[in-house]
């Protein structure tokens, strides 16, 4: 796996896709990972976990970090040339977006919002036309877990309790 760190020349600016303030924080998280995935010497992974903390809490930042890393991670896999990624300590990248990391934002947001044709020209461009089912499982997965629209009450779409039968 080869991960391109980038700061474009004509970069995009993150108000310009209507993304959530849950997928604003995914890209933070998903930065930390990919620079993991770049250099494991940097052990950047323990940053994203204690970045998805302090954004949403212990419960909540735990699950989304560990769903949005089988998302990359299946990505990473069926990607000859890795992804495009801006570096998470950069201050002046911060606000920019790579087409990689647009196409991942935007697979999720769709799938969030339960946007299937959206979601999966989405994925098609993410995975350069592979159609990844393990991208898409991965995508679902965290879609239904945090959904658009989630009450900020809830931590995570909580599972019906449990009960003793008699």
């Amino acid at each position: 796996m080869k991960l391109v760190s980038e700061h474009s020349e004509n970069p995009s600016v993150l108000d310009r896709f209507g993304f959530d303030d849950f997928e604003i924080g995914l890209l933070c998280v998903a930065r930390h990972f990919l620079n993991s995935f770049a250099d494991p010497e940097s052990q950047s992974w323990q940053q994203a976990y204690s970045t998805a903390i302090e954004r949403w809490g212990e419960l909540k930042g735990l699950t989304a970090a560990h769903y949005l890393h089988k998302v990359l991670k299946a990505t990473l896999r069926c990607r000859s040339e890795g992804l495009a990624f801006n570096d998470p300590l950069c201050l002046e990248q911060r606000a920019h977006i790579t087409v990689d990391e647009l196409n991942l934002l935007q697979m999720l947001q769709h799938m969030r919002r339960d946007n299937t044709p959206a979601a999966r020209d989405a994925v098609d461009r993410l995975t350069d036309g592979s159609r990844d089912a393990h991208v898409i499982q991965a995508g679902l997965s965290l879609a239904s877990r945090f959904p658009n629209g989630l009450d900020s009450q809830d931590q995570v779409r909580k599972r019906p309790p449990l009960t003793v039968v008699k």
